[in-house]
């Protein structure tokens, strides 16, 4: 005779101190005490099914069975395994939302979790926002206050540009053909003077520099002009001994195409550059546009140009994928002569496989060059509807016959 009162009891005593492997093994012990008839008994008594219980025995018969309270795949799945297509969707919302620095790496939505979960809904999707929260962690985005970015007053084409820049960028790589960022790094003096940040040294011995950064006439100053190959993740940075002009920021475009790009892209017949819309090779700078046109003549490819809005320089990619690295490898080192700044950007590297090459431009390039409208009206230029004074094309005015060098000696 099976004592059914008895085993309700000590079941409804246990059962809410115990777990679900926890339940299942007591279960199964009182199965196995009453004998026979005892899996339907105890079944009817606790409402546990008799499956259970019988994996509960097995449990018991084994040695060692381990901590696992479910067997392996056990347990409710996830929303996201479930419907695959939630997550894209997800994101597809909070991409639309985006404000401000669209190239931080550490994205930030405006939309609340409530918000987007109705939205969800609306395209037939059972989600909750407490869902939504675990789902945008996931996605590796967090809620943030605001952070002072913004360098001056903001175009009202601004974010229009920006997803015209990027739809440029996948419309290249895509196509297999490079897209590239460029842009001046600081200017920095070269001699012994102070470099900000901290390295390794014996305790109480710094390195000694000088007090005051004044220019030394003879080591003057290192200017650097870098190329981020967006796609490849590599970068080529010409330091010059001169000026900063259009002149000098196409040669290092063309260095890079050289030794880097032509071997990365050997079917490549365009290219695209983003670039800021000031400084040497702003929007309007007019040897800049000539000086594309040399080099468009002198490689066979057309260069499509794409500016980042006003305002919006420390947005490009380049800031935060070359020279931000740059900067923390030579930190706390002082630049002592061209060739240690040359060392030091070469040997820049990151776990996520960027890797640059760098070269000292000793060529001269004067200032205030002129380049006269007889001159921009020979450039074979093609405005963007959208834009033309940020977008433009620059194509070949002729087929060259075996790439040629632009020589500014």
């Amino acid at each position: 005779m099976i004592d059914r009162a008895g085993i309700k009891a000590r079941f409804e005593a246990l059962s809410p101190h115990l777990d679900e492997r926890g339940r299942r093994l007591l279960a199964a012990s009182e199965a196995r005490a009453a004998g026979h008839g005892g899996i339907m008994a105890v079944s009817e008594v606790t409402g546990i099914a008799r499956s259970t219980i019988g994996r509960g025995l097995s449990d018991l018969k084994a040695e060692g069975a381990g901590d696992r309270i479910r067997r392996a795949g056990g347990g409710r799945k996830q929303k996201s395994e479930i419907d695959p297509a939630l997550l894209p969707a997800l994101n597809e919302l909070v991409q639309s939302a985006i404000r401000g620095d669209p190239q931080a790496p550490l994205l930030w939505v405006s939309r609340s979790q409530r918000n987007l979960a109705k939205a969800l809904v609306v395209q037939g999707f059972d989600v909750s926002h407490v869902l939504v929260g675990r789902l945008l962690r996931k996605l590796g985005f967090s809620l943030q206050g605001n952070r002072k970015t913004l360098e001056g007053s903001s175009h009202p084409d601004r974010d229009a540009q920006f997803e015209h820049i990027n739809g440029k960028i996948k419309e290249f790589q895509a196509a297999g053909q490079p897209a590239i960022s460029v842009d001046t790094k600081k200017k920095e003096l070269v001699g012994d003077f102070k470099n900000a940040g901290r390295e390794l040294r014996p305790k109480g011995n710094p390195e000694p520099v000088r007090v005051h950064d004044f220019k030394i006439p003879e080591l003057g100053k290192a200017v650097p002009y870098g190329i981020y190959d967006i796609t490849d993740n590599s970068g080529w940075v010409s330091v010059g001994i001169d000026h900063d002009t259009a002149s000098f920021a196409v040669e290092s475009i063309l260095g890079w195409w050289r030794e880097m790009g032509q071997s990365r892209y050997p079917q490549a017949n365009s290219l695209l550059i983003t670039a800021d819309c000031g400084g040497s090779n702003g929007a309007r700078v007019r040897l800049w546009k000539h000086e594309l046109q040399r080099f468009s003549d002198a490689t066979g490819l057309s260069v499509t140009v794409a500016h980042h809005p006003p305002g919006t320089s420390k947005w490009n990619r380049i800031e935060h994928r070359l020279f931000a690295f740059i900067t923390q490898n030579w930190r706390g080192k002082p630049l002592v002569s061209h060739q240690a700044i040359v060392q030091l950007i070469g040997s820049t590297k990151t776990s996520t496989g960027l890797d640059v090459q760098c070269q000292l431009d000793s060529n001269s390039y004067p200032k205030g060059v002129k380049v006269t409208d007889a001159q921009m009206n020979e450039i074979n230029l093609t405005r963007d509807a959208f834009h033309g004074d940020w977008n433009y094309k620059i194509s070949p005015r002729q087929a060259p016959r075996a790439q040629k060098v632009i020589n500014h000696d």
